[in-house]
């Protein structure tokens, strides 16, 4: 048994471990708390989750992911499981190797490599390794993009890694790059394949509103809103969508609808405070900002200054993105 556990840099573990994920490139504990709202919003795997807990020395706790993560996979790839297991058997034996369960150790590092080469990397492995760094940090994004083409170079048409795919060039693209650039044209595509994606159809209407094409962004935000109206994740990008037409109340009512099931998301709190900016100065412009608009924009500003007194200790990274909100929100909040 010694003998073999000498030879673990031979096995070259690609896992979630081993992914050169550095803690001090992400807040941790907001990472964990977005990837556990995105798993319950079906929206990815518990495999980050487990080293974002590895990271803040709670092993248990990474563990009881990793078993939640095979039990999801299993269930949701059924004969195809094996494959998609990789790297969740990976992730497993390293944990069992660096607490000195050498025996468990050698039992996931015999499942993982029942499909063959040790060496060799399956599109699997690229599609999870992909989807990890997509939701890490933003630096990781050249990354996601790179593992995302080479995992659908061998399955062109799997809707996951497709719809990864136009999200990270959605979100490394630049504003304006042309009507048919890479993020809308993988869009496009990605909905060809799965014509049935609320986000992706969210974020194309997003995309096309900047080229004037209104016609079609409205009917995809009207089937977005039809197919997965309460995922907080579409309803951000449909609210970013209204703002962007100057239809601020519509923006502010989906925005705050999104907060109901995502009241930590840094995205929607800076997306509301760039509404309530607009708001103000439009109606400064034209009359006296109104009572009700006064009272609304005051109750944000009031449940934002409440967040950052509770959680500044524990979300340094989110109190950032939220103390910019309230100073956008407290610089417009006087009539």
């Amino acid at each position: 048994l010694v003998s073999e556990i000498k030879f673990l840099p031979n096995y070259q573990l690609q896992c979630h471990f081993t992914w050169d994920l550095k803690k001090e490139s992400v807040d941790l504990e907001d990472l964990s708390t977005r990837l556990q709202n995105d798993i319950q919003l079906q929206l990815g795997k518990p495999g980050a989750v487990a080293h974002s807990y590895n990271f803040l020395d709670q092993q248990e706790e990474a563990l009881s992911h990793l078993n939640q993560s095979e039990e999801t996979i299993t269930e949701r790839y059924a004969d195809e499981s094996e494959r998609r297991l990789i790297v969740t058997y990976g992730d497993m034996a390293w944990l069992k190797y660096h607490t000195g369960d050498y025996t468990h150790f050698l039992l996931f590092l015999q499942l993982k490599y029942t499909t063959g080469s040790s060496t060799s990397l399956l599109p699997e492995v690229y599609g999870e390794k992909a989807w990890t760094y997509l939701k890490f940090s933003r630096s990781s994004l050249s990354k996601a993009i790179d593992c995302f083409r080479k995992a659908l170079e061998v399955q062109t048409h799997d809707s996951e890694w497709n719809a990864g795919y136009a999200i990270a060039l959605f979100r490394t693209e630049l504003v304006k790059e042309g009507e048919e650039s890479p993020a809308i044209k993988q869009l496009r595509f990605a909905l060809e394949v799965n014509p049935d994606d609320a986000v992706l159809q969210a974020m194309l209407a997003v995309k096309l509103v900047v080229y004037k094409k209104f016609h079609e962004a409205k009917d995809l935000v009207k089937k977005a809103l039809e197919t997965d109206p309460d995922n907080p994740h579409v309803i951000r990008y449909i609210g970013k969508y209204f703002r962007m037409l100057d239809q601020l109340d519509e923006s502010i009512d989906m925005l705050e609808r999104a907060l109901k099931r995502a009241d930590q998301s840094p995205f929607i709190h800076h997306q509301l405070a760039l509404c309530y900016k607009r708001k103000k100065i439009a109606e400064q412009s034209r009359k006296p900002f109104s009572n009700q608009s006064t009272h609304k924009h005051a109750a944000y500003l009031k449940v934002l200054l409440h967040f950052n007194k509770h959680n500044s200790k524990l979300n340094p990274a989110l109190l950032l993105y939220r103390s910019s909100a309230v100073l956008e929100a407290y610089l417009y909040s006087s009539p």
